[in-house]
């Protein structure tokens, strides 16, 4: 990749170029909110800007989310390209958009591989979580329900936030970034971006646990976007990441669900002893560098592409799902309240059983199957069929009253179907590669899905692979 070594901790010259740094001044958007900068908003060590997105009639007690640009990035790029205003108007929350410029670095980005920006109580980090105070303080939001997500650099800084503030954030997404603390010089940037740093997931734990030493808990929810295809941010970042922060969760690294979503994309979801996901790893494959979005009007779409905004799903809304933002926390909740004791269990490799609470006054129910609408039972139950066989599938669940009005949503839960015999492949590692079982990372082979090592990218190592699940790979040997 070119010009590495001259921008190593800058994502590449080839890292996202589009936009300009340029303050903008407060527009309306073609929703309903309004997107302008907020001065005054603490003692500012990094020399940030903040903006903000507000839907009309927003509340207090809504939500937060903390969404970080790229490189060469603005505040009002992120804004017009993420799609995060559409889920905002949606579902009812408050948007802070932070924006460096090329007085803090050269190319703008956000300064994830600096310790003396990106630690707790310091530089740019801290800007960050001054700005959350400051929207509490104008919108009231709510200070248990404060998400941070980012691209790229931005991304490499929400890991950062997380493991520094996790105290202030109850979830994050990592867009093509990089694990907390890969780095702290410059110089070591590169190696993050472009190699397996060779480290076990208790050491990647270690980096969260020591941002903020004498932290018990709870952790942050975490969401991990990565193109198979990205040569800016290698695809091995997105399973340090996994690493890192299932173990910090206390959970395995093997996924307690997968599924396959649109634009190519495969889930995989890392549940904690409860059955609730706490880390949820979303690989895209074929996308190179950058953010994924998917414009349309369709329930599960947003974003506008550009430079480093990628036509194939919309990470937002999968994001915001994830983080349980469509439950009913709207400027407006009209209807009955929620259902509660929503529960979830397969019953077979191709459905999956409801049941709730009834409420008092309903004729009907919604039932939403990943966001969408999966069915209108009358009753307290539900079974949704027709799905694809060992396959997560997230449901939430709201009452209709006698004028039609659909109330506020439940409480999101998870449920898997029952897996398919798994297949068997014995190839070389580089057929394993063009067959899109594996992937491969600075000459060697990682089985896509689980990330397990297979050793160097030639015709002349063989291993057999095991689909475990859709788009999910695990090391075989001997086995099949």
């Amino acid at each position: 990749m070119p010009l590495r070594p001259a921008v190593a901790a800058l994502l590449t010259a080839a890292a996202l170029t589009i936009g300009t740094a340029t303050p903008t001044p407060a527009v309306a958007d073609t929703a309903s909110g309004t997107f302008q900068q907020v001065a005054g908003f603490g003692a500012n060590p990094g020399n940030l800007a903040m903006y903000s997105y507000t839907p009309a009639g927003l509340p207090a007690g809504a939500p937060l989310v903390v969404a970080l640009h790229g490189c060469l990035q603005s505040a009002n790029d992120y804004y017009r390209n993420s799609g995060w205003t559409t889920f905002a108007d949606r579902y009812g929350f408050a948007v802070v958009f932070p924006q460096t410029s090329s007085a803090n670095n050269s190319l703008s980005c956000f300064s994830w591989f600096d310790a003396a920006k990106d630690a707790r109580g310091a530089g740019e980090a801290e800007s960050v979580v001054e700005m959350v105070a400051k929207a509490k303080a104008l919108y009231g939001s709510d200070g248990h329900r404060v998400f941070v997500t980012g691209l790229s650099a931005g991304g490499g800084m929400a890991a950062d936030l997380l493991a520094d503030y996790p105290d202030v954030f109850a979830g994050g997404a990592i867009d093509s970034g990089l694990p907390a603390h890969c780095a702290t010089t410059q110089g070591a940037a590169s190696g993050c971006q472009n190699a397996d740093q060779g480290l076990t997931p208790a050491q990647w734990g270690d980096k969260v646990r020591a941002a903020y030493p004498g932290y018990a808990g709870p952790w942050p929810r975490v969401a991990i976007w990565q193109g198979s295809a990205d040569t800016v941010v290698e695809p091995v970042n997105a399973t340090e990441l996994r690493d890192q922060w299932t173990n910090v969760q206390g959970v395995g690294q093997r996924p307690t669900g997968t599924r396959t979503l649109p634009g190519g994309t495969t889930e995989e979801d890392y549940a904690d002893a409860g059955g609730q996901p706490v880390v949820a790893l979303f690989t895209v494959s074929g996308m190179g560098h950058g953010l994924a979005v998917n414009p349309g009007t369709g329930t599960d779409q947003c974003g506008a592409t550009g430079s480093y905004f990628l036509n194939t799903i919309c990470s937002s809304y999968y994001t915001a799902l994830f983080w349980g933002l469509d439950s009913g926390t709207g400027p407006t909740t009209p209807g009955l309240p929620a259902p509660a004791g929503l529960t979830a269990a397969p019953v077979d490799q191709g459905s999956i059983a409801l049941s709730w609470q009834a409420v008092s006054g309903a004729t009907s129910y919604r039932v939403y199957r990943d966001g969408a609408l999966a069915g209108s039972p009358t009753g307290a139950t539900f079974t949704d069929t027709g799905l694809a066989s060992g396959t997560a599938y997230g449901y939430t669940v709201a009452a209709v009253d006698t004028t039609g009005t659909v109330g506020a949503r439940s409480a999101a839960v998870t449920a898997t179907t029952g897996g398919s015999t798994p297949q068997c492949f014995t190839d070389s590692n580089y057929n394993q590669v063009r067959a899109g079982r594996a992937t491969q990372s600075g000459g060697l082979t990682y089985a896509f899905g689980s990330g397990q090592g297979m050793g160097l990218w030639n015709t002349f190592v063989t291993h057999t692979l095991k689909q475990t699940g859709p788009g999910y790979f695990v090391l075989a040997d001997g086995q099949c």
